[in-house]
């Protein structure tokens, strides 16, 4: 049964997914992608991406509102989600960048708006800095762009690398979301956040598939941030990181550091909001991207957030 689930499959497991008709699958870079677009064809581009291990879901909080005052593009990043896995070295930071630029190439989209949560918030700063998007404004929400410090940054991507190269390790752990599923409320309430029970419906179906575990642990095992960060001084776009006060994945202190290097970089606390603020509290991330876009110039100033939602 588990290994059924090994690849992403759209008809078998797509029902009920969010945004399901807005939907694409596009093919670019080699691979296969789960895309989902809307909003006005000629209103400013708003690319997000997810961070490791969730998929393009976790912005559904904000698809619909953003939508409204944007043309929403939101991939599942490779080997997440419904995207295709690619060889191992497209689950690196460069490979990222280098998929996803292929993808806005066939999407024929250019952002002027970039949010990205963790991780996903690291992939956008370096296709800002390798010239792949040149977007306005990027909004990271709790950015993952420090490097674990001292010994944890070498033994943490070695430990994972042990762990993706062993094929047992994924199914064991997608076993586990199978037959346990309080699992992953406590892998999610580790992170500081506490999310609807839909929502960790929606990560139970990702994590019960081994590819999906093998690409998050492959991503893990290659993230090497210490080239990103000697980059930041010569990032283009304003940086805007806002950090959860309750986050325990990513230590909001690190944002003040990371914002502190970028020429337009600016640090805001969410108050009570753990890793996963944007599923916790969606309006509240919607009204500061909107407020960010409007400071950035990308929308008219005399219309309220609150008009957004």
């Amino acid at each position: 049964m588990i290994a059924e689930r090994d690849t992403p499959d759209w008809a078998r497991d797509g029902a009920g997914w969010p945004y399901a008709e807005a939907s694409r699958f596009p093919v670019a870079g080699g691979l296969r992608w789960h895309v989902q677009i809307a909003g006005p064809e000629d209103a400013p581009v708003c690319l997000m991406l997810h961070g490791l291990g969730a998929a393009g879901h976790s912005f559904r909080g904000l698809f619909g509102p953003l939508s409204r005052r944007f043309r929403v593009v939101v991939p599942d990043l490779p080997g997440h989600g419904f995207t295709g896995r690619p060889a191992m070295s497209g689950l690196s930071l460069p490979g990222q960048s280098r998929l996803l630029g292929a993808l806005l190439e066939a999407l024929e989209t250019r952002p002027a708006l970039a949010i990205g949560h963790s991780a996903g918030a690291a992939i956008l700063c370096r296709m800002a800095l390798d010239g792949r998007v040149a977007p306005r404004l990027i909004v990271g929400i709790n950015a993952a762009l420090k490097p674990f410090p001292g010994l944890a940054g070498q033994v943490f991507p070695s430990l994972a690398r042990l762990l993706a190269l062993n094929p047992a390790v994924p199914r064991f752990f997608s076993l586990g979301a199978v037959m346990d599923p309080a699992s992953i409320e406590r892998l999610i309430t580790g992170t500081g956040s506490r999310i609807p029970p839909e929502g960790l419906a929606l990560y139970r179906r990702l994590l019960r598939r081994p590819g999906h575990v093998t690409s998050a642990l492959r991503m893990m095992a290659l993230w090497d941030l210490a080239p990103l960060v000697a980059d930041l001084p010569g990032l283009a776009p304003r940086l805007l990181l806002a950090s959860g006060t309750e986050d325990r994945a990513v230590r909001p202190g690190e944002a003040r550091a990371m914002a502190a290097l970028v020429p337009d970089g600016e640090a805001i606390a969410l108050p009570g909001l753990g890793h996963l603020a944007h599923e916790e509290a969606p309006e509240r991330i919607t009204a500061l991207a909107l407020d960010a876009a409007r400071g950035a110039g990308l929308l008219p100033a005399n219309i309220h957030a609150l008009a957004e939602r």
